[in-house]
């Protein structure tokens, strides 16, 4: 067969195909980005996930963007630094009261419970069950013993504002609300938290508006969970892990015990607001502020979490009340 004179119309007209098929789009594969020819294309693109602490229970993958805003300041004038407040705690801004040291808790009889397991009876009971069967290292110290009357006996817990203990981890966001309920406090607002930390003065962290190494119990040289077992997302109940020691002595330290890590209210003070144990707040879906001793966070004031809902517990948790 001839092509003759209709051939070439015929290869034209694949030719046009062709190319038409060529200038389309090419529909990106899964999980592969578009690429970008200008700056204002360029800074749609989402950055990279970062890993924004060290791994822990309030630790996440995120984008900067997803950040939760941080919290204002109570807003109004302040008013007279009164002695309203009950012993145990700080008047700010004439406004509220707040714990003077993060939260222990005793029973209704005033026998102090464990500061190493939720201050509730069902689930001491079974974290100490679980865990007296779980090995870490050998350097790691012994399990502690929960008083008998919390193995035995029922109880109310109620939390308490002291120096120089141990204050409570291990406190869920609903242990925490109801623990403050039973003293015939309540959970700190966010705002009223970060008023509280950031001082008369209103600093980004509780001494000032610098940074300063040490001066908090925050970004330790060590994680608990490396010290008991080698991985730091590992087992973040172990009634253990709050006696972990890095190098520099305990990780977690007695209330008061980084004295210039203190929130001056006239001639009182707040301490261990940053550092020390991330400290639940009054959030409906969950947060907790502050940062814990091993996290690595300069936010000082400002450091927030907000992916846990209220019935998350580990560790590094405790709280503090207001009234």
């Amino acid at each position: 067969m001839s092509w003759g004179a209709s051939a070439p119309p015929r290869v034209a007209r694949v030719v046009l195909v062709l190319l038409a098929s060529c200038a389309r789009k090419e529909e990106p594969t899964e999980g592969r980005p578009l690429p970008t020819s200008s700056g204002s294309e360029a800074a749609a693109v989402s950055p990279p996930p970062r890993q924004l602490y060290l791994p822990d229970g309030g630790d996440l993958v995120q984008n900067q963007g997803q950040l939760q805003p941080r919290p204002e300041l109570l807003p109004g004038a302040p008013g007279p630094l009164g002695s309203s407040c009950p012993a145990e705690m700080v008047s700010v801004r004439g406004q509220f009261c707040i714990d003077r040291y993060e939260v222990s808790a005793v029973d209704a009889r005033e026998r102090p419970l464990s500061p190493y397991y939720p201050p509730s009876r069902e689930e001491l009971v079974h974290l100490y069950g679980v865990f007296r069967g779980v090995t870490p290292r050998r350097t790691a110290p012994a399990l502690p013993l929960p008083p008998e009357f919390a193995l035995n006996e029922s109880f109310e817990a109620r939390a308490t504002s002291v120096a120089n203990v141990v204050p409570n981890g291990y406190l869920s966001g609903v242990i925490a609300r109801r623990i403050c309920e039973s003293a015939g406090k309540r959970l700190c607002s966010p705002a009223e938290w970060v008023t509280a930390c950031k001082g008369q003065n209103a600093t980004k962290y509780p001494y000032g508006d610098r940074y300063e190494e040490g001066t908090c119990n925050v970004f330790r040289e060590s994680h608990p969970a490396v010290v008991l077992y080698g991985d730091a997302s590992k087992n973040h109940l172990d009634p253990r892990l709050n006696l972990a020691e890095g190098a520099a002595g305990p990780l977690l330290r007695k209330t008061g015990g980084t004295p210039l890590c203190r929130s001056v209210w006239g001639q009182d003070a707040i301490y261990d607001m940053v550092g020390n144990l991330d400290e639940w707040v009054d959030d409906p879906g969950g947060a907790f502020q502050g940062g814990f001793y091993a996290r690595s966070t300069r936010e000082g004031c400002d450091a927030r979490i907000t992916v846990h809902p209220p019935p998350y517990s580990d560790y590094s948790l405790g709280t503090r009340c207001c009234k």
